[in-house]
Protein backbone atom coordinates (compact mmCIF):
# COMPACT_ATOMS: atom_id res chain seq x y z
CA UNK A 1 0.00 0.00 0.00
CA UNK A 2 0.75 3.29 -0.94
CA UNK A 3 1.96 6.19 2.03
CA UNK A 4 1.90 9.61 2.32
CA UNK A 5 5.28 10.44 3.77
CA UNK A 6 5.93 14.29 3.20
CA UNK A 7 4.19 17.21 2.36
CA UNK A 8 5.82 20.61 1.43
CA UNK A 9 3.81 24.07 0.47
CA UNK A 10 5.51 26.81 -0.96
CA UNK A 11 4.79 30.00 -2.44
CA UNK A 12 5.97 30.83 -6.12
CA UNK A 13 5.39 33.91 -6.86
CA UNK A 14 7.36 36.05 -9.11
CA UNK A 15 8.98 38.31 -6.30
CA UNK A 16 10.73 34.99 -5.55
CA UNK A 17 12.56 34.94 -9.07
CA UNK A 18 13.34 38.86 -9.15
CA UNK A 19 16.39 40.71 -6.66
CA UNK A 20 14.59 43.25 -4.98
CA UNK A 21 15.96 45.98 -6.59
CA UNK A 22 13.57 44.78 -9.64
CA UNK A 23 10.23 44.25 -7.22
CA UNK A 24 9.22 47.75 -8.43
CA UNK A 25 8.63 46.03 -11.94
CA UNK A 26 5.93 44.34 -10.02
CA UNK A 27 4.36 47.42 -8.85
CA UNK A 28 4.06 48.90 -12.46
CA UNK A 29 1.39 45.80 -13.00
CA UNK A 30 -0.17 46.72 -9.97
CA UNK A 31 -0.87 49.92 -10.72
CA UNK A 32 -2.28 48.96 -14.25
CA UNK A 33 -4.55 46.29 -12.57
CA UNK A 34 -8.35 47.37 -12.16
CA UNK A 35 -9.13 44.54 -10.06
CA UNK A 36 -7.31 44.18 -6.64
CA UNK A 37 -8.57 42.08 -3.97
CA UNK A 38 -8.89 42.97 -0.67
CA UNK A 39 -11.02 41.14 2.02
CA UNK A 40 -13.86 40.43 -0.55
CA UNK A 41 -14.23 43.55 -2.37
CA UNK A 42 -12.06 44.84 -5.86
CA UNK A 43 -9.84 48.30 -5.61
CA UNK A 44 -8.47 50.09 -8.22
CA UNK A 45 -4.47 51.30 -6.97
CA UNK A 46 -5.52 55.08 -6.12
CA UNK A 47 -8.69 53.62 -3.80
CA UNK A 48 -6.37 50.84 -2.12
CA UNK A 49 -4.29 53.33 -0.71
CA UNK A 50 -7.02 55.77 0.14
CA UNK A 51 -8.57 52.85 1.62
CA UNK A 52 -5.26 51.47 3.64
CA UNK A 53 -4.00 54.60 4.27
CA UNK A 54 -0.40 56.02 2.44
CA UNK A 55 1.56 55.77 5.08
CA UNK A 56 0.74 52.35 6.66
CA UNK A 57 3.36 50.38 4.79
CA UNK A 58 6.25 52.71 4.63
CA UNK A 59 8.51 50.91 7.18
CA UNK A 60 8.15 48.12 4.87
CA UNK A 61 9.47 49.96 1.29
CA UNK A 62 13.25 50.19 1.46
CA UNK A 63 16.35 48.00 -0.01
CA UNK A 64 16.63 46.83 3.78
CA UNK A 65 13.57 45.37 4.26
CA UNK A 66 13.26 43.80 0.82
CA UNK A 67 16.76 42.51 0.93
CA UNK A 68 15.77 40.36 4.19
CA UNK A 69 12.82 39.50 2.94
CA UNK A 70 14.15 37.79 0.12
CA UNK A 71 16.83 36.11 1.63
CA UNK A 72 15.06 34.72 4.29
CA UNK A 73 12.53 33.00 1.28
CA UNK A 74 15.42 32.02 -0.67
CA UNK A 75 16.64 29.83 2.34
CA UNK A 76 13.19 28.51 2.57
CA UNK A 77 13.29 27.47 -0.68
CA UNK A 78 16.81 25.94 -0.57
CA UNK A 79 15.06 23.83 2.61
CA UNK A 80 12.31 22.83 1.05
CA UNK A 81 14.48 21.59 -1.56
CA UNK A 82 16.65 19.62 1.31
CA UNK A 83 13.77 18.54 2.50
CA UNK A 84 12.80 16.70 -0.26
CA UNK A 85 15.73 15.43 -1.31
CA UNK A 86 16.33 13.74 1.97
CA UNK A 87 13.14 12.10 1.81
CA UNK A 88 13.34 10.76 -1.78
CA UNK A 89 9.45 9.93 -2.53
CA UNK A 90 9.17 7.26 -5.06
CA UNK A 91 6.22 9.92 -6.81
CA UNK A 92 4.93 13.26 -5.75
CA UNK A 93 1.57 14.69 -5.78
CA UNK A 94 1.85 18.26 -7.31
CA UNK A 95 -1.27 20.81 -6.44
CA UNK A 96 -1.27 24.08 -8.64
CA UNK A 97 -3.06 26.46 -10.40
CA UNK A 98 -3.44 27.09 -13.93
CA UNK A 99 -3.68 30.76 -15.26
CA UNK A 100 -4.77 30.50 -18.54
CA UNK A 101 -1.67 28.33 -19.45
CA UNK A 102 -3.22 25.20 -20.21
CA UNK A 103 -6.99 25.56 -19.80
CA UNK A 104 -8.45 28.93 -21.13
CA UNK A 105 -12.51 29.77 -20.93
CA UNK A 106 -13.15 27.68 -24.07
CA UNK A 107 -12.59 25.05 -21.67
CA UNK A 108 -11.78 25.66 -18.39
CA UNK A 109 -12.16 22.63 -15.63
CA UNK A 110 -12.82 23.08 -12.02
CA UNK A 111 -10.41 20.14 -10.99
CA UNK A 112 -8.17 18.37 -13.85
CA UNK A 113 -5.66 15.37 -12.99
CA UNK A 114 -2.73 14.76 -15.51
CA UNK A 115 -1.79 10.99 -16.54
CA UNK A 116 0.67 11.57 -20.00
CA UNK A 117 3.67 9.42 -20.08
CA UNK A 118 5.89 12.42 -19.48
CA UNK A 119 5.04 16.16 -19.26
CA UNK A 120 7.35 19.28 -20.73
CA UNK A 121 8.95 22.24 -19.28
CA UNK A 122 10.14 25.33 -21.55
CA UNK A 123 11.63 28.68 -21.62
CA UNK A 124 9.19 31.49 -22.10
CA UNK A 125 9.30 33.87 -24.83
CA UNK A 126 9.42 36.81 -22.90
CA UNK A 127 8.29 40.26 -24.58
CA UNK A 128 9.49 43.65 -23.40
CA UNK A 129 6.06 44.47 -21.81
CA UNK A 130 6.79 41.05 -19.68
CA UNK A 131 9.90 42.41 -18.26
CA UNK A 132 8.69 45.80 -17.19
CA UNK A 133 5.85 44.57 -15.15
CA UNK A 134 8.13 41.64 -13.51
CA UNK A 135 5.46 38.79 -14.56
CA UNK A 136 8.05 36.30 -16.49
CA UNK A 137 11.82 35.45 -15.92
CA UNK A 138 14.59 36.80 -13.50
CA UNK A 139 17.90 35.62 -13.02
CA UNK A 140 16.22 33.95 -10.16
CA UNK A 141 13.98 31.66 -12.26
CA UNK A 142 15.88 28.48 -13.17
CA UNK A 143 14.56 27.90 -15.92
CA UNK A 144 15.76 25.64 -18.52
CA UNK A 145 17.92 26.84 -21.34
CA UNK A 146 15.89 24.46 -23.92
CA UNK A 147 12.37 22.57 -23.60
CA UNK A 148 12.77 19.56 -21.41
CA UNK A 149 10.66 16.51 -20.81
CA UNK A 150 9.75 15.37 -16.88
CA UNK A 151 8.99 11.96 -15.82
CA UNK A 152 5.29 11.40 -14.73
CA UNK A 153 3.52 8.42 -13.43
CA UNK A 154 0.25 7.58 -16.15
CA UNK A 155 -0.75 4.67 -14.31
CA UNK A 156 -0.58 6.35 -11.23
CA UNK A 157 -2.32 9.12 -12.78
CA UNK A 158 -5.24 7.13 -14.59
CA UNK A 159 -5.67 4.93 -11.35
CA UNK A 160 -6.29 8.90 -9.30
CA UNK A 161 -9.12 9.60 -12.16
CA UNK A 162 -10.87 6.55 -11.69
CA UNK A 163 -11.06 6.63 -8.28
CA UNK A 164 -11.53 10.15 -7.57
CA UNK A 165 -14.52 9.39 -10.24
CA UNK A 166 -15.89 6.20 -8.07
CA UNK A 167 -15.61 8.28 -4.51
CA UNK A 168 -17.93 11.13 -6.02
CA UNK A 169 -15.31 13.38 -7.58
CA UNK A 170 -15.94 13.86 -11.36
CA UNK A 171 -12.24 15.17 -12.59
CA UNK A 172 -11.29 16.54 -15.65
CA UNK A 173 -8.33 14.79 -17.08
CA UNK A 174 -5.67 15.33 -19.83
CA UNK A 175 -2.74 12.79 -21.29
CA UNK A 176 -1.62 15.82 -23.85
CA UNK A 177 -1.95 19.35 -22.94
CA UNK A 178 -3.07 21.89 -25.04
CA UNK A 179 -1.03 24.27 -26.66
CA UNK A 180 -1.57 27.42 -24.32
CA UNK A 181 0.97 29.80 -23.85
CA UNK A 182 3.97 27.56 -23.93
CA UNK A 183 3.04 25.22 -27.07
CA UNK A 184 1.91 22.14 -24.41
CA UNK A 185 4.20 22.98 -22.22
CA UNK A 186 3.00 23.03 -18.29
CA UNK A 187 2.13 26.15 -16.51
CA UNK A 188 4.30 28.06 -13.48
CA UNK A 189 2.76 26.77 -10.65
CA UNK A 190 4.13 23.29 -11.88
CA UNK A 191 7.14 24.36 -13.42
CA UNK A 192 8.60 25.97 -10.19
CA UNK A 193 8.34 22.38 -8.21
CA UNK A 194 10.44 21.43 -11.15
CA UNK A 195 13.28 24.33 -11.14
CA UNK A 196 13.09 25.42 -7.44
CA UNK A 197 12.48 22.54 -5.26
CA UNK A 198 14.00 19.94 -7.82
CA UNK A 199 16.91 21.73 -9.45
CA UNK A 200 15.31 20.72 -12.78
CA UNK A 201 16.00 17.16 -11.85
CA UNK A 202 12.30 16.22 -11.60
CA UNK A 203 10.62 13.13 -9.81
CA UNK A 204 8.01 10.67 -10.96
CA UNK A 205 4.86 13.26 -10.53
CA UNK A 206 0.99 13.69 -11.26
CA UNK A 207 0.33 17.21 -11.73
CA UNK A 208 -3.77 17.95 -10.12
CA UNK A 209 -4.64 21.40 -11.76
CA UNK A 210 -6.94 23.41 -9.75
CA UNK A 211 -8.82 26.14 -11.57
CA UNK A 212 -8.47 28.64 -8.20
CA UNK A 213 -8.51 31.52 -10.18
CA UNK A 214 -11.35 32.00 -12.59
CA UNK A 215 -15.34 32.02 -12.18
CA UNK A 216 -17.84 30.89 -12.34
CA UNK A 217 -16.58 27.40 -11.16
CA UNK A 218 -13.80 27.95 -8.85
CA UNK A 219 -13.90 24.98 -5.96
CA UNK A 220 -14.61 26.16 -2.92
CA UNK A 221 -12.49 25.83 -0.09
CA UNK A 222 -14.74 23.16 1.88
CA UNK A 223 -14.97 21.35 -1.68
CA UNK A 224 -11.08 21.73 -1.32
CA UNK A 225 -10.54 20.31 1.94
CA UNK A 226 -13.18 17.65 0.91
CA UNK A 227 -11.03 16.64 -2.10
CA UNK A 228 -7.73 16.39 -0.16
CA UNK A 229 -9.48 13.93 2.54
CA UNK A 230 -10.88 11.74 -0.64
CA UNK A 231 -7.20 12.37 -2.38
CA UNK A 232 -5.34 10.65 0.47
CA UNK A 233 -7.73 7.81 0.67
CA UNK A 234 -7.17 7.58 -2.88
CA UNK A 235 -3.54 7.20 -2.43
CA UNK A 236 -3.66 5.19 0.77
CA UNK A 237 -5.32 2.47 -1.37
CA UNK A 238 -2.89 2.39 -4.47
CA UNK A 239 -1.71 -1.57 -5.05
CA UNK A 240 2.29 -0.27 -4.55
CA UNK A 241 4.66 0.21 -1.75
CA UNK A 242 4.97 3.73 -3.58
CA UNK A 243 6.36 6.65 -0.36
CA UNK A 244 4.05 9.60 -1.98
CA UNK A 245 4.89 13.43 -1.48
CA UNK A 246 2.43 16.16 -1.52
CA UNK A 247 3.18 19.39 -2.73
CA UNK A 248 1.17 22.48 -2.74
CA UNK A 249 2.58 25.62 -5.17
CA UNK A 250 0.78 29.17 -4.78
CA UNK A 251 -0.19 31.46 -1.89
CA UNK A 252 -0.20 33.02 0.17
CA UNK A 253 -2.32 36.34 0.18
CA UNK A 254 -1.75 38.06 -3.47
CA UNK A 255 -1.57 40.53 -5.05
CA UNK A 256 -3.16 42.54 -1.76
CA UNK A 257 -1.25 40.77 0.97
CA UNK A 258 -3.88 40.12 3.90
CA UNK A 259 -1.68 39.18 6.88
CA UNK A 260 -4.91 38.50 9.38
CA UNK A 261 -6.28 36.07 6.65
CA UNK A 262 -3.06 34.26 6.21
CA UNK A 263 -2.44 33.94 9.82
CA UNK A 264 -6.08 32.29 10.00
CA UNK A 265 -5.23 29.88 7.67
CA UNK A 266 -1.49 28.81 9.13
CA UNK A 267 -3.65 28.12 12.56
CA UNK A 268 -5.69 25.91 10.73
CA UNK A 269 -2.71 24.32 8.71
CA UNK A 270 -0.97 23.76 12.25
CA UNK A 271 -3.71 22.46 14.50
CA UNK A 272 -5.22 20.42 11.54
CA UNK A 273 -8.34 22.28 12.08
CA UNK A 274 -10.51 21.86 9.42
CA UNK A 275 -13.57 24.88 10.47
CA UNK A 276 -10.76 27.47 11.27
CA UNK A 277 -9.88 26.08 7.11
CA UNK A 278 -12.76 26.53 5.43
CA UNK A 279 -14.91 29.13 7.61
CA UNK A 280 -14.18 32.02 5.39
CA UNK A 281 -16.19 32.79 2.36
CA UNK A 282 -15.24 32.06 -0.53
CA UNK A 283 -15.38 35.49 -1.94
CA UNK A 284 -12.16 35.96 0.16
CA UNK A 285 -10.06 33.75 -2.20
CA UNK A 286 -10.20 34.89 -4.99
CA UNK A 287 -6.73 36.16 -7.74
CA UNK A 288 -3.49 35.41 -6.47
CA UNK A 289 -5.40 34.59 -2.99
CA UNK A 290 -6.90 31.99 -4.14
CA UNK A 291 -3.93 29.37 -4.34
CA UNK A 292 -4.11 29.22 -0.75
CA UNK A 293 -7.13 26.24 -1.96
CA UNK A 294 -3.87 24.15 -3.01
CA UNK A 295 -2.65 23.96 0.22
CA UNK A 296 -6.47 23.60 1.82
CA UNK A 297 -6.78 20.51 -0.19
CA UNK A 298 -2.89 19.23 1.05
CA UNK A 299 -4.40 20.02 4.28
CA UNK A 300 -7.88 17.84 3.81
CA UNK A 301 -4.86 14.93 2.68
CA UNK A 302 -2.96 14.78 5.77
CA UNK A 303 -5.71 15.55 8.28
CA UNK A 304 -5.74 11.92 9.52
CA UNK A 305 -2.02 10.74 9.54
CA UNK A 306 0.71 11.44 11.65
CA UNK A 307 2.42 14.16 9.31
CA UNK A 308 2.75 16.97 11.69
CA UNK A 309 3.21 21.12 9.88
CA UNK A 310 6.28 22.89 10.42
CA UNK A 311 6.48 26.60 9.57
CA UNK A 312 9.42 27.30 7.94
CA UNK A 313 8.94 30.25 7.26
CA UNK A 314 6.60 33.12 6.52
CA UNK A 315 7.39 36.77 4.90
CA UNK A 316 4.69 39.28 4.38
CA UNK A 317 6.32 41.31 1.13
CA UNK A 318 5.03 44.39 0.51
CA UNK A 319 6.17 46.23 -2.52
CA UNK A 320 3.67 49.31 -2.53
CA UNK A 321 2.39 51.94 -0.27
CA UNK A 322 -1.24 50.20 -1.25
CA UNK A 323 -0.30 47.06 0.43
CA UNK A 324 0.28 45.03 -3.02
CA UNK A 325 2.65 42.45 -2.63
CA UNK A 326 2.53 38.83 -2.03
CA UNK A 327 2.64 37.29 1.76
CA UNK A 328 5.28 34.01 1.16
CA UNK A 329 5.02 31.38 3.18
CA UNK A 330 6.99 28.18 3.27
CA UNK A 331 5.81 24.93 5.15
CA UNK A 332 6.65 21.01 5.70
CA UNK A 333 4.71 18.21 6.92
CA UNK A 334 6.69 15.19 7.72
Amino acid sequence: MAKIVLGLGSSHAPQLRLPPDEWYKRVNADRQNPELWYQGKTYTFPDLVEERGAETFKKELNDEVWQRKFDACQRAIQRLGETLDRAQPDVCVILGDDQHESFHDDNMPAMSIYWGETVDDAPEEITEAQLRMGVAGGPYDNAPRERVSHPTDAAFGRYLIETMCENGFEVAHSNKLPPGRHQGAIGHAFHYVYRRLMNNEAIKHVPIMLNTYYPPNQPTVKRCYQFGQELAKAIEAWDGAERVALIASGGLSHFVIEEDLDEHIIAGLKNKDEKKLTDLPNIRFNSGTSEIRNWIVLAGAVADDGLEMELVDYQPCYRSEAGTGCAMGFAEWK
